[in-house]
């Protein structure tokens, strides 16, 4: 369980907060589930896998888990993530209803960005690469053309200072 999940990885500061909560329940917060958050890095590389950025087996970089509070929320200290082709700009998370101590996921999903927001990360020095040019927004991304209405993080903040993404997740219990 951690809540800083950088290892030391650069990129503009993102803090990610998310609220679970009780879609057949009024959406009452859903307290004491584990929330598994990951992301790649700003070249585009996830750590667990051997992948042609690079092996990273072994690493543990921008993957953490919390536990939700009795407001059903979790805080993450990240980076904004970098790209690959194919994709928008994305996290992933899953949703362990048990505390994360054994079964499995109640939910899996991901997270987008409003395009604005990416565009001004991809600008700073930071991210050399530039923009993503095979996956230019949300509406062009596979996996998030069915709608990412409730996937997009509202997103605060700016890329000198840090940005903060906020979403509540909505799940039936």
């Amino acid at each position: 369980m951690r809540r800083d999940i950088t290892e030391g990885k650069t990129g503009v500061a993102l803090t990610m907060k998310m609220r679970l909560l009780d879609a057949n329940n009024g959406c009452a917060p859903i307290a004491n589930a584990a929330i598994y958050l990951w992301h790649n890095d700003l070249a585009g590389a996830y750590s667990g896998y051997n992948q042609p950025t690079g092996n990273t087996v072994g690493e543990t970089f921008l993957r953490g888990i919390q536990v939700t509070d009795s407001n059903g929320e979790v805080t993450f200290t990240t980076i904004y993530p970098g790209w690959y082709p194919g994709r928008v700009t994305h996290l992933h998370f899953q949703v362990f209803l048990d505390n994360g101590t054994g079964g499995t996921a109640t939910a899996t999903s991901q997270i987008a960005f409003p395009d604005d927001v990416t565009a001004q990360v991809y600008a700073t020095p930071l991210y050399p690469r530039g923009p993503n040019t095979s996956v230019p927004n949300v509406e062009s991304d596979g996996i998030f053309r069915d709608g990412a209405d409730h996937q997009i993080a509202t997103t605060t903040g700016d890329v000198d200072s840090g940005l903060v993404a906020e979403l509540d997740v909505r799940i039936a219990v």
